[in-house]
Formats: C-alpha cells, structure tokens, sequence
C-alpha cells in the first residue's frame, strides 16, 4: 500500500501532451506534431508575413542565380542529457542540420553553431562538445565557419543549448518537396526505426533493458547523392526526427493532397526497440530517428534506388514499406499484421519530449 504523506501539487507537472487550445506554451509544442503544426501555422507564419498554405520542408530552397539554387535550414537542440549512447548534442546538431539540407538534395557546404551557455558550465563540458561537432563536420565534410555564444545566469538553461544554420547547393534538375508525391509513388525507409529516441530515453530515465541501444545519429547527404546519383527525379525526402515515421508520413500526405498505405510488417523495428516500446507502452512509428529517411520514388526505379541505398553504410537496411494512393487524401492507413486496417493520426505532441 502507498501513503501518501504530502498533499499532491498539481501545479509542478509538466504534461508533454496536453489538452487542445492552451494559452500558453507547453513542452507538447515543441514535439514536431499537431501542436508544432498548430503553432507556426497560427502564430509564426502570420507574424512573419508568410501564407498558411506555404509549402514547409526541411529546408528553404532558394534560387540565387539564373540556374543556381541553394537549400538554407536552422535548428536549435535542447536534448537532455547532453551526452548519450553512441552521441551528443554536439554531432546530433551537425548531422541534424546537415540532414535537413540533404532533404532538398542539397549538397552541404557550410553551418553555423551558436551556443547559449548556462553560468557554471564546466569548460571542460563545453570543449568536449565543441569537439564532438568539429569532428561531425569534418566526418561529414562541410564547415562551421561562424557562430556565437551567448550566457545566462545559473539555473536559466540545462547547461547548454546549441544552434546551427546550414546552407547547401543543390544539383540542377533536382527537385524534391512533399507536394510532388503522385499516385502510385513507392514508400521507402532507409533502415530500422526508434533507436535515437530510446537511446536518449534510456540514458535520460536509468532504464536498461539488457542491451545497450544507442543513436541513430548519422549524416545522410552521402545517401541522397547516392539516390541522386540513380536519378535525379526523386519525388520527396524527409528524415522522421521528432515525431518519428508517423508524422513525416501524416505531412507529405496533407500536401501531396493524397493518401498513404503501407505493412506495419514491413517497417524494420529492432527487437530492442520494440521491446522497450512495448514495456512503456509507446508506438515505435512515433519515435524519433536522426540517421533514417523516407524517400517517395516513382516506381520505374524503386530497384535501382533500393539498391544504391543498400550499397551505403547508412541505407543498408532500406526497404519498401508502402505506397502512395488516390483514396483517402490526407489520411495515412497501415495495414497491420493481422490483415485489419488503422489510420496513423498526427501525433499531438511528442512521446519523448527533449530528444533533440
């Protein structure tokens, strides 16, 4: 039997997920899901002079020249803990930005890094970080050539936080966004799913389950040149960070006005991930990943892009999943493992908040 030797105060908790119509700020919005959707549609694109039916990618895709065209993408990452199995947040915002720009094909050429510092931070904390990024970048070779720093008092930050901005080159003839998705198109997944989100999880929480999981976190644009490199008429790419398979799916869908079917059997879940799914009873299509991608192809090349990616290091496990369909606009359906049908719904929030 439980005591209960204090009054409970409800007034500490923080609910990642919660009721709809909130005035305020809460973690759910920052989860890459219907709240995050809600939020720049609602707030930041009207402020910003920007439509509510604009095209949103990974990154903007800007033309600056009569045949030039360049992809320019930020991110901030606020991961808690700063180190886990197998990263940190320093290689997590290389590779994350690096990847927002391969989503448009791009090719990188340079990032930014900025840092807000928490007052007490050992140095040695920071240079440890530094140095995770500088080798990132160099892995991934581009450059960070700008940044800043900024501090704030004590207790203000979980340390540190970091930003990076990144701007790449994209190949002529390419074209890839969410509204180019076509009736017909193949549903491809570059590899297994979950591993980031958990590994953060699991080092954040204390928990084990018998076999260390670590992340994902890996630079893609190697693999999209590889795609690339096959045709360069791939419909849609998108990496399923926050919010996992299950809202990358949900948006291409909204804007390619058409629907998604695909196998849950189909989508590679290691056994360690779907057992610690299972255990705190989360869907493994909503975790996060920072080293996947989904790729849209048209189905004349599925073989000969499926086989490109199998030859990279990061795209060994791609498999098709699914395909895209003219019912049901909007909606993506899963066929489950015992023949009925589900609809994958927009996360609201983010089961594992702070992942990134």
């Amino acid at each position: 039997m439980v005591t209960m030797t204090e009054p409970i105060d409800i007034g500490g908790w923080s609910c990642p997920v919660p009721l709809r119509g909130q005035d305020r700020v809460v973690l759910g919005h920052g989860g890459g899901g219907r709240l995050s959707a809600e939020l720049i549609e609602h707030v930041l694109l009207p402020a910003f002079g920007c439509s509510p039916e604009a095209e949103l990618h990974d990154s903007a895709v800007l033309d600056v020249g009569a045949a030039e065209r360049v992809a320019f993408s930020t991110d901030s990452y606020v991961v808690r803990p700063l180190f886990f199995p197998g990263g940190c947040i320093g290689d997590l915002a290389v590779n994350g930005t690096v990847n927002d720009l391969a989503m448009s094909g791009a090719r990188p050429v340079a990032l930014s890094a900025g840092f807000i510092l928490e007052e007490g931070l050992p140095i040695e904390l920071l240079g440890r970080v530094a140095h995770e990024m500088g080798a990132a970048a160099r892995r991934a070779d581009v450059r960070i050539v700008t940044g800043d720093t900024k501090v704030v008092d004590a207790g203000l930050a979980d340390g540190l936080y970091v930003n990076t901005a990144g701007v790449g080159v994209i190949p002529e003839g390419v074209d890839i966004r969410p509204s180019r998705a076509r009736a017909g198109d193949v549903v491809i997944l570059s590899g297994p799913i979950g591993l980031h989100g958990i590994a953060v999880m699991s080092q954040r929480e204390g928990l084990e389950f018998g076999i260390e999981i670590n992340t994902d976190s890996a630079p893609l644009h190697g693999l999209v040149a590889a795609m690339l490199a096959v045709s360069t008429d791939l419909h849609v790419l998108r990496d399923p960070t926050r919010g996992g398979v299950a809202a990358s799916l949900c948006e291409i869908a909204v804007a390619a006005h058409l629907g998604i079917e695909f196998e849950e059997t189909r989508v590679p879940v290691p056994p360690e991930v779907a057992a610690a799914c299972s255990f705190l009873g989360l869907d493994p299509l909503g975790i996060a990943n920072e080293g996947r991608l989904v790729a849209i192809v048209a189905p004349g090349i599925v073989d000969e892009v499926i086989a490109a990616m199998q030859a990279h290091e990061f795209g060994r496990g791609a498999c098709v999943i699914g395909r895209i369909v003219e019912d049901h606009p909007g909606i993506v359906v899963a066929r489950t493992a015992l023949g009925a049908s589900r609809v994958v719904d927009m996360p609201l929030g983010e089961q594992l908040p702070r992942i990134c």
